[in-house]
């Protein structure tokens, strides 16, 4: 989704842009990204900073500044954006409705959402060695609202039984069950009602933790702490996986957080009862806009890396693709998905290399890999349908979080209205991505397959 982003607006590019994709955690699918890297470290370092001293450091960021930006990252003033979209070149995604979709060309910018966050640092001594209480953003989809102060857990590596890369992507055995709202005690992961369990995070399952203490639907969070062990406590939202293909359904609507972070799952209550936090929504996870596929035609496994969004952003929800297997990758309906700030969202992936396995790929600092997978992986793909029904796809470098290079190629294949690939480490289109469309009522693949086989 390459394009101007205004205010609360995504603008793409009808003419040779790509289209602008999500808001997640860090920086991806948005120029989020270059703006995030600071926090992401800054956040990385807590943990070990927690265990020294009584102070936790919490950062602080500040409420998103969209601005207009041309498909490279150059900041484009308003009256020019206006121009643009009066002359017909541009067309506001949710303001317009383009007759086709648009035609995106090589540019030299990925489709990618570009909102700047300022941040600063306070030090509170609530913090224990057991948590960390950080307060940051990210987004992983096309537009998204929601306000939040959300304590980051850093120590994503925290690491309890490893989950087997054969089953974590299952979908729970009631994945269409309604949920009984304040009736399964908090001590129970859902996976009966389709949330799948993230075992190698260390939180009983859960995706995260973010322990408020006390929430009032229709007043925004300011206090976050975020532990990064143990399991869904009361007064905590405690956020989940669902299977590939599929998305959670639950987060506060109304209570976000005070400074702009995101805030997803269900309520632990004060009697220790999971509550449902959407009324939108009876079940646990909802099906994508589908149209989208992985496949790995590698001889290893490849593991694809979503964010936890809402939720604490982590690149922890996982879709482990295995040699010779086609996988659904969750398409977001912007309509339906979690918003932020009154803006839509898309999805963020993570892509890593091959032969890294899930534990070592899906979670914020990777101990075998340090430099090359987790929040440091190679390769982002965006992915999401906008309201106006057009679904966008991009693959771009992780950057400049990470320097490190793909082990293999991707191409994006099927009914698509422009190329889009990686293939010896070199984008289509130049070095910041490419970006490409569905054509109405097509479908397309996303191929991994070994570096020169194409």
């Amino acid at each position: 989704m390459k394009g101007f982003v205004q205010i609360a607006v995504t603008a793409a590019l009808v003419a040779g842009a790509s289209a602008d994709m999500a808001h997640q955690r860090h920086q991806h699918m948005h120029r989020h990204r270059a703006m995030n890297v600071e926090k992401r470290e800054a956040a990385v370092e807590v943990p070990a900073q927690v265990e020294k001293r009584a102070a936790a450091v919490a950062t602080v960021v500040d409420p998103v500044e969209t601005k207009y930006v041309y498909s490279d990252g150059e900041a484009v003033n308003a009256a020019e954006a206006k121009a643009c979209i009066q002359n017909g070149e541009c067309v506001v995604v949710g303001t317009s409705t383009p007759k086709a979709p648009p035609k995106p060309k090589p540019t030299k910018q990925a489709a990618e959402f570009f909102e700047s966050k300022a941040s600063s640092t306070k030090t509170t001594s609530s913090s224990t060695s057991s948590s960390t209480s950080t307060s940051t953003t990210s987004s992983s989809t096309s537009t998204s609202t929601s306000t939040t102060s959300s304590s980051t857990s850093t120590s994503s590596t925290s690491s309890a039984a490893p989950a087997s890369n054969s089953n974590v992507t299952a979908a729970g055995s009631g994945s269409t069950s309604e949920f009984p709202s304040g009736k399964i005690p908090c001590s129970h992961f859902p996976s009966d009602y389709g949330a799948v369990a993230l075992d190698w995070i260390g939180l009983d399952g859960w995706a995260s933790i973010q322990t408020t203490g006390s929430w009032t639907p229709g007043t925004l969070i300011s206090d976050i702490v975020e532990p990064i062990s143990g399991g869904c406590v009361p007064g905590s939202f405690c956020s989940y996986a669902c299977a590939a293909g599929q998305t959670k359904t639950q987060w506060p609507t109304t209570s976000q957080g005070a400074t702009g972070q995101s805030i997803g799952g269900l309520w632990c209550n004060a009697n220790g009862f999971l509550e449902l936090t959407n009324d939108n929504f009876n079940t646990l996870c909802m099906d994508g806009l589908g149209g989208i596929s992985v496949v790995n035609e590698l001889s290893d496994v490849a593991c694809v890396c979503g964010t936890n969004y809402p939720g604490n952003e982590m690149m922890n929800i996982p879709l482990v693709t295995e040699p010779g297997n086609t996988y659904t990758l969750t398409n977001l309906n912007a309509k339906v998905a979690y918003q932020w700030q009154g803006k839509y969202t898309s999805g963020q992936f993570y892509v890593n290399n091959a032969g890294v396995s899930v534990e070592q790929a899906c979670v914020w600092n990777s101990p075998d890999y340090p430099n090359s997978a987790g929040n440091w992986a190679p390769v982002n793909i965006g992915a999401g349908t906008d309201v106006n029904g057009i679904t966008y796809l991009s693959i771009f470098p992780n950057t400049p979080t990470s320097t490190a290079q793909l082990n293999f190629d991707i191409e994006i294949t099927g009914d698509i209205t422009a190329p889009c690939y990686i293939k010896g480490g070199s984008y289509y289109g130049g070095s910041n991505g490419c970006t490409t469309a569905l054509q109405s009522g097509g479908a397309a693949k996303i191929v991994f397959k070994a570096s020169g086989s194409s």
